[in-house]
């Protein structure tokens, strides 16, 4: 199926004098718990690094921790690049409920936000794409090496800390409306411990040892929810600062192919940004796209539909080149 338009789910403008008032939800609540959250999701698989990396200096490292650390690598980032972002942000095609229902949680069990949360940032990032308004753009601290740097901080990890709640009732109203999904919103952090509880079991029942559970939870929990975050961060930093830009955008996006195969196709992000709601983001045959993948072994098996790309027509009308 073509797209009929390179746009994502209709968000009204909003000028910059009433842009505080509009698209965030003003509650000295909600920016305690994010800030615990930030802190959370960043500090704690951080240490699970260090204690993973203690281990393997005490006792090596084996095919158990490898196999669930990428086993549960790639089960919940299919949940953000299949799930989060392409089905649930841009609706670049249409999944069974089922479906819907297996890649939200396991987008949860990614712990970068709730489901309501990561869209509604996710549709902001685009109306206001380095400009005022982008809650996470490396583009609004400067030239030179220092702006460069701060850009990178902010757009990595430092806009956890800063940014405002994002109002979902603008910005994912679609979802809220959706009983099911909200379900699975209100449970989000029940799938973060249903994420880290799998594997610690799944290692546990392995090895028939507590030391396999330790390791489960280590390798499959922690070290997982840290990696899946820092890549997903790299395309909000890097490649918004670094990289090739195949179409014209409005924003500064690239294309990065040293972080595709991590990020699922994620890299491909100025195809992203000049064709949002599409369901392939590696335009081009050599553009390692698993997320796409993902989609089209759904499609042959009758699991999705609708699925959107651009066609070739509009592909050679947004080249730059």
């Amino acid at each position: 199926m073509s797209i009929n338009s390179d746009s994502t789910t209709e968000v009204q403008p909003v000028t910059n004098s009433s842009l505080n008032s509009k698209i965030k939800v003003e509650s000295e609540r909600l920016k305690t718990v994010g800030l615990l959250h930030g802190w959370s999701i960043i500090l704690i698989p951080f240490l699970g690094l260090v204690a993973a990396i203690a281990q393997v200096r005490l006792s090596g490292i084996g095919f158990l921790e490898v196999g669930l650390l990428v086993g549960m690598y790639a089960l919940t980032y299919t949940g953000i690049t299949v799930g989060f972002h392409r089905q649930f942000a841009h609706s670049s095609f249409r999944a069974h409920p089922a479906i819907r229902v297996i890649l939200a949680i396991l987008g949860s069990m990614a712990a970068q936000g709730s489901l309501l949360y990561w869209v509604s940032n996710h549709r902001r990032h685009h109306q206001y794409s380095d400009s005022l308004g982008d809650p996470h753009s490396p583009r609004l601290h400067g030239d030179g090496l220092s702006g460069h740097l701060q850009g990178l901080w902010h757009a990595q990890i430092g806009w956890i800390f800063k940014h405002e709640f994002t109002n979902p009732v603008l910005y994912a109203k679609d979802l809220l409306r959706d009983p099911v999904i909200s379900n699975i919103n209100r449970l989000y952090f029940q799938w973060i411990i249903l994420g880290l509880v799998i594997p610690a079991v799944l290692g546990g029942l392995l090895t028939w040892s507590w030391q396999g559970v330790l390791s489960g939870f280590l390798w499959g929990g922690l070290v997982r929810v840290f990696l899946v975050g820092q890549a997903t961060f790299f395309i909000n930093s890097i490649n918004h600062l670094y990289g090739h830009r195949t179409f014209d955008t409005q924003d500064k996006s690239t294309n990065n192919i040293w972080i595709a195969i991590p990020t699922l196709g994620e890299s491909w992000h100025n195809n992203h940004h000049a064709f949002t709601n599409s369901a392939v983001f590696g335009i081009d045959w050599w553009q390692i796209d698993l997320g796409y993948w993902i989609i089209r072994v759904l499609e042959m098996f009758g699991l999705a539909w609708d699925v959107k790309i651009p066609t070739p027509g509009m592909i050679e009308a947004k080249k730059t080149v």
